[in-house]
């Protein structure tokens, strides 16, 4: 039997492009020889659709578009995602479903069963789970059917869920495992997702396919890296990484393959990675690839086409911009410098060599004169106070202000170059280097991004190294560095890390040989600036808990304090 995967990057809503790419696979599979093609979870509306899920017509477009995909079957056999609606009173409207289709038919429909609602998942706000489990018959043979975390708790140790649904499905012998997926990347999730499938495969003693989706959705990015493992857990493919791929393979109908073995099962990992360890490696050429897919998703799928970085001469500003280059294409990413009277001379010609390199334009708006008319108007109100953070944050805001006229002016869309040891601990300013239309490293530690700032230097010099080597610093005061507010990054970014990936509390925190006087001020400086998070833009995830939607805490609080 020959069988597709379709790995392809979606956008949501946009039921036209969706089901053309969709139909487009199923032709080339079907002029390939193909008797099946699969593919990803909710793929006809992308994923995730949150609230749009509550439209009518949108469930209608939905269906119109399995009509058109129906139609385009004959002579091949499809597995597809789509929600699908719950025709019993009780319980949510919809479910998560996938459509098996045959001779322009839809001959059944599976049900997701284990509905995550953890991190950036909430599909038991909008899905109903399947309460009854049927195999798919399909050419004398059995096909187990899941939907992405259906595959995920074959342990049993997660209590969201009461089972794991091919506990139902085994027991009517089937021959082949089948997960269409949604996902999200993040820095060690490919190792993880190789676990879950050997696991599945050990304990059921089946081959498996499993296709993931691609491509990256306001914050949350699809790495694809669809797989296929023999009944042995031997690695058969592997589709590509952070790119659309269609690739068959030739299932014996028993435990094999035809294609030859990738990998064997031993080297394939036996579990997930720890979590009980400091900040992993961070693994810089995925980020890379995930950030800039993320930034060039953003603007495709918002028909945006240039981006504006302020580039300060810093290490944040650096990175970003690199990424925007290779997202967008020099040409479409301007840089403008907004030197004070507290900037250094070598930051403006760090900067300056940095575009240089990478081939951008860039204006330079110095804001000397800007801040001092701020100054002359507020000193009958300020009255010779002492400078202090006042006077700083109107530097930032001044540049912000500068920025976004520059946006409005020529549609230029403000990429922010916060990092996450920053959006943590507050060190940012509000309306001001807290701006722009997407995070780009809100979901990176400062050590990540020095990480990151090395890999993309890796065959030749694009970010100056002077930029690497010296001490980081907001600049907003004669003589200022980033160690005057906060902890030495090093340490800084573990306690974060615990605290915020592994939700380890101060006392656990102690335990592990953190000062206790640090740890409480750590911990209430990102407790206390929570309300500038909220006011944030969206950030593109990276890790397994990033801020935004998949972290949501209270704003008035004193826990931990």
């Amino acid at each position: 039997m020959k069988i597709f995967l379709a790995q392809q990057n979606y956008h949501i809503g946009n039921f036209k492009a969706n089901t053309d790419k969709i139909i487009e696979a199923i032709q080339e599979a079907k002029q390939a020889g193909g008797d099946l093609v699969v593919f990803s979870e909710l793929a006809v509306c992308g994923y995730p659709p949150r609230d749009f899920l509550e439209f009518d017509d949108f469930i209608v477009s939905c269906e119109r578009s399995i009509d058109e995909i129906c139609q385009a079957s004959e002579g091949i056999a499809v597995l597809v995602g789509a929600p699908s609606r719950n025709l019993l009173p009780e319980g949510k409207d919809l479910f998560n479903s996938v459509y098996f289709i045959e001779d322009k038919k839809i001959k059944q429909t599976i049900h997701k069963t284990l509905l995550p609602n953890y991190d950036v998942f909430d599909e038991y706000r909008y899905f109903e789970p399947a309460w009854e489990w049927q195999v798919v018959h399909f050419k004398g043979k059995r096909l187990a059917v899941t939907v992405c975390e259906d595959i995920w708790d074959i342990e049993g140790t997660n209590p969201l869920y009461r089972f794991t649904p091919m506990e139902k499905l085994i027991e009517q012998a089937p021959d082949l495992m089948i997960n269409l997926s949604a996902s999200p990347f993040d820095y060690t999730h490919a190792e993880d997702r190789l676990a879950i499938a050997k696991k599945n495969i050990q304990r059921y003693s089946l081959p498996m396919i499993y296709c993931n989706t691609v491509g990256s959705q306001t914050e949350i990015v699809f790495d694809g890296g669809s797989l296929v493992c023999d009944a042995q857990g031997n690695l058969i493919k592997e589709l590509s990484y952070f790119e659309e791929d269609l690739v068959a393979v030739t299932w014996d109908g028993r435990k094999s393959f035809k294609e030859k073995v990738l990998r064997p099962a031993s080297e394939l990992p036996d579990t997930e990675l720890s979590p009980e360890v400091l900040m992993p490696d961070s693994n810089p050429d995925r980020i890379y690839h995930a950030l800039v897919m993320g930034v060039r998703q953003y603007f495709e799928k918002m028909g945006f086409k240039q981006a504006l970085v302020a580039s300060s001469g810093g290490i944040d500003s650096a990175v970003t911009l690199a990424l925007a280059v290779a997202a967008l294409g020099a040409s479409n990413v301007r840089a403008v410098l907004m030197p004070s009277q507290f900037s250094t001379d070598h930051s403006v010609d760090d900067a300056v060599q940095l575009s240089v390199n990478l081939g951008n334009p860039y204006d330079i708006l110095p804001i000397k004169d800007i801040f001092t008319q701020f100054e002359d108007t507020l000193a009958p109100v300020f009255q010779q106070l002492p400078f202090n953070v006042a006077e700083e944050n109107i530097q930032s805001r001044v540049r912000g202000v500068l920025a976004m006229a520059l946006s409005n002016k020529f549609g230029y869309i403000l990429l922010n170059t916060s990092n996450k040891s920053e959006l943590a601990t507050g060190y940012g300013t509000l309306y001001g280097d807290m701006a722009g239309g997407i995070g780009v490293l809100g979901d990176l530690y400062k050590t990540q991004v020095y990480a990151l700032a090395r890999y993309i230097n890796r065959d030749e010099i694009i970010i100056p190294q002077h930029i690497l080597d010296k001490p980081p610093s907001a600049e907003l005061r004669p003589g200022q560095k980033d160690i005057d507010s906060l902890p030495e990054y090093e340490l800084l970014d573990q306690i974060l890390y615990q605290y915020i990936e592994r939700r380890k509390g101060p006392q656990e925190l102690v335990r592990q040989g953190y000062d206790a006087a640090l740890v409480k001020r750590v911990l209430q400086m990102v407790n206390r600036n929570e309300y500038k998070r909220n006011q944030f833009c969206p950030i593109i995830r990276v890790s397994s808990k990033s801020f935004g939607i998949g972290r949501r805490m209270p704003i008035v609080a004193q826990y931990l304090y």
